[in-house]
């Protein structure tokens, strides 16, 4: 018995997406104008909420919509790593810490917590700062991990100004980290760093 194959969704534009979301009868002129005065989606999604005020076509309803957005999206995406669920590849990992940490303006150093089948126990917001500028502890990072039995571990911390190479206190607090992990044999996986619109995994290069 032949199968019937997956409905793919429609391919939309920017502007189709957007109308869609506004919804009205001027909807696909308003989504032109916002796309058109902003830049594009993602800045017009980030901008200030006060600079929708007045701007023809977005009202107290559709303002609101547009400001909810980002959290939605961002939601959706932390919710693709809950607790019990397998890592089944680094992509999985990516996506998941770029939504979670991307669009923070203050650098935040993060633990992915893993049972010997890369289950998920745990996350944790560690540190907040930079790296230079706050210290990281690795015995932190070993404590939390033994409290909930973790057999490996998963780095990642964001870059605010966009570019997601790592730099040199970012290889030693990676180094220093692993060593006290290792004292507890509990593996490091990876150290992601989250840049703007890129991530680089310190796994993939050779530097852990």
């Amino acid at each position: 018995m032949r199968q019937r194959g997956r409905i793919e969704p429609p391919v939309m534009s920017d502007i189709e997406l957007l109308a869609a979301i506004l919804g009205g009868a001027d909807a696909c002129a308003t989504a032109r104008r916002l796309l058109a005065r902003f830049g594009g989606l993602r800045p017009l999604l980030e901008t200030d909420p006060d600079r929708f005020t007045g701007l023809k076509g977005v009202g107290e309803a559709r303002a609101a919509m547009l400001m909810a957005l980002p959290e939605f999206a961002r939601r959706y995406f932390s919710e693709a790593l809950p607790p019990g669920k397998s890592i089944r590849c680094p992509a999985d990992t990516r996506d998941f810490l770029h939504a979670r940490i991307r669009h923070l303006e203050h650098e935040i150093f993060c633990c992915l917590y893993l049972d010997n089948r890369h289950r998920v126990l745990r996350f944790d917001e560690l540190f907040r700062g930079t790296i230079d500028g706050t210290s990281v502890y690795p015995r932190e990072v070993v404590k939390e991990a033994l409290a909930v039995n973790a057999a490996a571990v998963i780095l990642a911390h964001n870059h605010p100004s966009g570019v997601a190479e790592p730099s040199q206190a970012d290889e030693r607090i990676t180094k220093r980290i692993k060593s006290a992990l290792d004292l507890v044999d509990i593996r490091l996986l990876d150290h992601f760093i989250i840049g703007d619109a890129e991530t680089t995994s310190l796994a993939s290069r050779g530097m852990l």
